[in-house]
């Protein structure tokens, strides 16, 4: 008997017996363990050894080319009460969902070895963390969960001693797109996913557990499952703040999380700390503020665009002991994607460089690799009762409209700035120009459960005795009239986070608009910044009509989620409309 704990031990008897297993493995999460899983993919030709003198302890994966992303719409997640799931996901009956899965698994691991993989989201000593137990039939999913929970003998002690865990049974199956399906059922705390050996799709304590489950688990219990990094900001005077913060794909959240100073900043002893550059588990605090935990211990990366121009820190994370995804490969072996200097002589099929079939590494080729190599890696990172939380930021990729920084009056205004976020997009993305996408809180994949119960969920902290974050909104791709970026970004968005560190300190006036609090006149500072007075405004600008009409849209957008939308997000959307309308009249009689 593998485990204590008899739930554990007959739902793998269970799986067993449908899957049929040549052998199982429960993993110890040893690093004897680890290599011994290496050499196996080695020599079955899983993994591809990278050149170990410049990347020791490095390899490579090559996924199936039909496999290299998550699939939204197979996709599922499934409650009891179908109306539960919401229009924000793909839904199924229970029933009918079981017995799809149930057929798919049925004698699929055959000839395989069946591992059982016991694993922490978050320190395993943490009453913030969760755990969770995923059968897989894939050495590749064991090695990356080993680097990206805490996975083996300690989480199988504490799920043995809570006596409760998620169930998440995965097989590669035959890597046919026509048989593939991620299926989430909230209510039973379980994912099945079959026929992906993709990380988001098969680590499913990435985005399945630590996001759509846990969002209903948060729910449930009274906390946030977010998809937020958690940075901390450290003054010359050694008070560090710690902000979480939630963009939607392409707006530099992994940058942010390893932010690297000015060198002015820098000069007078600024630093930042990485707790987390993906998942954020908050809880009230018994003094009423909100404490965060990164449920992850690792990172998982996208390779192309990391380099040492964009992120020197992730460059440096990843030189050594680190599992690289369909990346391409130099004359010397060494991991390459577009963004590092070289020349890459093998795509990342396997297949000789040739520009005509594409980039050489893939898009969304990834890196998996523990988040304690990180430069700016934070001890605070494995606090069991995590980190309080200053400031929550809520950001998009919006060329006009939304200004720089904006401080929300209160928890209310908020979770509509949050709820109305989105990014536009580009014509070489989409062939189509300011199509705006809303992406609210960043969680439009993620959310376990109907957006409208999502949205009161996040209004309920807002209880006497709280003391929550302060919220801001940040857009740091607003254009002029060129076209080009009017703020610089990267590392300079430090003094954005300044200014918003100022306001929580009670340092900073601010000006009040009816969209929010924006920087007063000299709140930014912009000393080593070559911006003109013009371009400052026109990053702070507040375009009244243009706002109303973004009200009347977002608007609209929460009509989409009702009967369940909370009528307090309604009124305040009204609200600010109002104030927009007030404004605009005195503007017009002054």
């Amino acid at each position: 008997m593998a485990s204590t704990l008899e739930a554990l031990e007959r739902w793998v008897s269970d799986v067993a017996t449908l899957t049929r297993p040549a052998k199982i493995h429960w993993c110890d999460g040893s690093e004897a363990e680890y290599q011994a899983l290496v050499r196996q993919m080695l020599a079955d030709g899983t993994l591809v050894e990278l050149n170990q003198q410049t990347h020791p302890g490095c390899y490579l994966h090559r996924s199936h080319p039909s496999d290299v992303a998550r699939v939204e719409h197979l996709t599922l997640v499934c409650h009891r009460d179908e109306q539960d799931a919401g229009p924000n996901n793909h839904t199924m009956d229970v029933t009918a969902a079981h017995a799809k899965m149930d057929a798919l698994f049925d004698g699929c691991m055959q000839g395989r070895t069946m591992y059982v993989i016991p694993y922490c989201m978050g320190p395993i000593d943490s009453p913030l963390s969760r755990c969770g137990v995923e059968i897989t039939d894939s050495p590749y999913v064991v090695a990356n969960m080993k680097i990206m929970t805490r996975m083996g003998k300690a989480a199988q002690e504490r799920i043995e001693r809570e006596g409760r865990f998620v169930k998440g049974l995965h097989s590669t199956g035959e890597l046919d797109p026509e048989r593939r399906f991620i299926v989430h059922f909230p209510d039973e705390l379980s994912i099945q996913s079959y026929g992906s050996g993709y990380g988001g799709n098969a680590l499913l304590g990435k985005k399945c557990h630590a996001l759509r489950i846990a969002s209903h688990q948060a729910r449930t219990e009274g906390w946030l499952a977010e998809h937020m990094l958690i940075v901390g900001i450290e003054n010359p005077q050694g008070e560090t703040h710690y902000i979480a913060a939630a963009f939607p794909s392409a707006c530099g959240k992994t940058n942010l999380a390893m932010l690297i100073p000015p060198e002015g900043y820098r000069k007078d002893g600024w630093k930042v700390w990485t707790v987390g550059d993906d998942i954020c588990w908050m809880r009230p605090g018994a003094d009423g503020r909100l404490y965060a935990i990164n449920p992850e211990a690792g990172f998982f990366g996208v390779a192309p665009g990391t380099s040492d121009n964009s992120n020197p820190n992730a460059l440096s994370t990843i030189a050594r002991d680190t599992i690289f995804t369909n990346v391409a490969v130099t004359a010397d072996n060494q991991p390459w994607w577009e963004g590092l200097p070289g020349t890459p002589v093998t795509d990342w099929q396997g297949r000789p460089y040739d520009a005509a079939n594409g980039p050489a590494a893939h898009p969304n080729s990834r890196f998996t690799v523990s988040a304690k190599q990180c430069p700016t890696w934070s001890p605070k990172a494995e606090d069991a009762q995590g980190v309080p939380i200053s400031a929550i930021v809520f950001g998009g990729r919006r060329p006009s409209l939304l200004p720089l920084v904006m401080e929300a009056r209160d928890w209310t205004h908020g979770v509509l700035m949050g709820a109305a976020m989105g990014s536009e997009t580009t014509a070489a993305a989409t062939g189509a120009v300011g199509v705006l996408r809303r992406d609210s809180m960043a969680m439009k994949p993620f959310c376990g459960y109907h957006y409208g119960d999502y949205f009161a969920h996040w209004l309920s902290f807002d209880k006497p005795g709280a003391q929550l974050p302060k919220v801001f909104h940040v857009n740091w791709f607003r254009k002029g009239k060129d076209g080009k970026f009017l703020w610089p970004g990267f590392g300079e968005n430090l003094r954005v986070l300044e200014w918003m560190i100022a306001r929580v300190e009670g340092k900073a006036r601010g000006e009040e608009t009816p969209i929010g609090t924006l920087p007063a006149t000299g709140e930014l500072k912009l000393e080593g910044l070559s911006l003109d007075k013009a371009t400052l405004t026109g990053l702070l600008e507040v375009d009244h009509a243009g706002w109303q009409a973004e009200l009347a849209a977002i608007g609209e957008y929460l009509d989409s989620f009702s009967p369940r939308m909370p009528a307090k997000l309604h009124a305040e959307q009204q609200r600010v409309a109002r104030a927009l309308d007030t404004t605009e009249r005195k503007v017009a009689t002054a």
